[in-house]
């Protein structure tokens, strides 16, 4: 239901301050990760480059129990809108990397509250918010992230199929492939490393009674890491430099997902495809 006033009438007078976050950048998220992804080992160890977005293992907030709302996400925080009915979608982000973060090194990240943007969707009105996240090391700035987070008030519209299908596998003309198809478990480890209380990922009776999706639902993260790490394996000896990924459709457990790059002198185009859809998230990456 949309509420009587404008989405925009509810943040007019919200102005929350930066935060700031220390992490001890243990080798143990990352070593986690790479357990979670299959990898024959840690994709990184105390003093090496953290690959780009597992920033994402790390800083995370653990809140009080009686903090969260009924679909598991908080009520209240820095940088959630004060809106009636929140309903909250991760739209995509983009990452500058001036130098890689390094295992074993403390970090610091300085949070901030980017540009507040009201659009017009085809299901309702929109709330367009831009969360801005600055890392240090050794007081060196070593990479900026913006997150894009996409609120309505009350639920959407969006279709979803009825069932999901976990036998046809995607192809793909790309050179660059990975293939991954998430399980209930892959999902409920990745809800646990990084810290995320969202039903949707492990409560399948709530997905399909409350949400209206047919399964779990899979991270939207899980399908940009997915395209960063075709680059970590495919060009292992490019650094890269600055990136960009939208999220545009869900994904759910049980279908077959591949993970597709074409590379160039510069930098990759990438894409998540499943077999009925073929640009769940889309990514561009820069070479240093």
């Amino acid at each position: 239901m949309q509420p009587a006033a404008p989405l925009r009438s509810y943040v007019e007078h919200w102005h929350p301050e930066p935060s700031t976050a220390h992490d001890a950048m243990d080798p143990g998220p990352a070593a986690a990760a790479s357990a979670l992804l299959d990898l024959p080992g840690p994709a990184a160890s105390a003093g090496d480059p953290l690959p780009p977005l597992w920033q994402w293992f790390h800083f995370l907030h653990w809140p009080a129990q009686h903090e969260l709302g009924p679909d598991g996400h908080l009520r209240d925080a820095r940088f959630l809108p004060p809106l009636p009915d929140r309903q909250r979608m991760f739209a995509g982000g983009r990452c500058d990397v001036a130098e890689p973060l390094r295992l074993g090194e403390p970090a610091t990240r300085v949070s901030s509250l980017g540009a507040v943007t009201p659009k017009q969707g085809r299901t309702g009105e929109l709330l367009f918010v831009t969360e801005r996240h600055e890392f240090r090391q050794a007081g060196r700035l070593c990479l900026v992230e913006e997150q894009d987070i996409v609120y309505r008030s009350g639920s959407g519209g969006s279709q979803h199929p009825a069932e999901v299908d976990t036998r046809t596998v995607p192809d793909a003309e790309e050179p660059w492939r990975l293939r991954l198809q998430p399980d209930p478990t892959l999902l409920f480890r990745l809800s646990a490393l990084t810290a995320n209380a969202h039903r949707i990922h492990y409560d399948a009776p709530y997905c399909r009674g409350t949400e209206g999706y047919p399964d779990l639902v899979v991270h939207g993260p899980l399908l940009a890491l997915l395209m960063l790490d075709v680059v970590r394996r495919e060009a292992p000896d490019r650094r890269v430099a600055s990136l960009s990924f939208r999220l545009r459709r869900p994904a759910f457990a049980g279908e077959h997902l591949l993970a597709g790059g074409t590379p160039s002198a510069t930098g990759a185009l990438l894409r998540t495809s499943t077999h009925r859809e073929a640009r769940h998230a889309t990514a561009d990456v820069t070479f240093a």
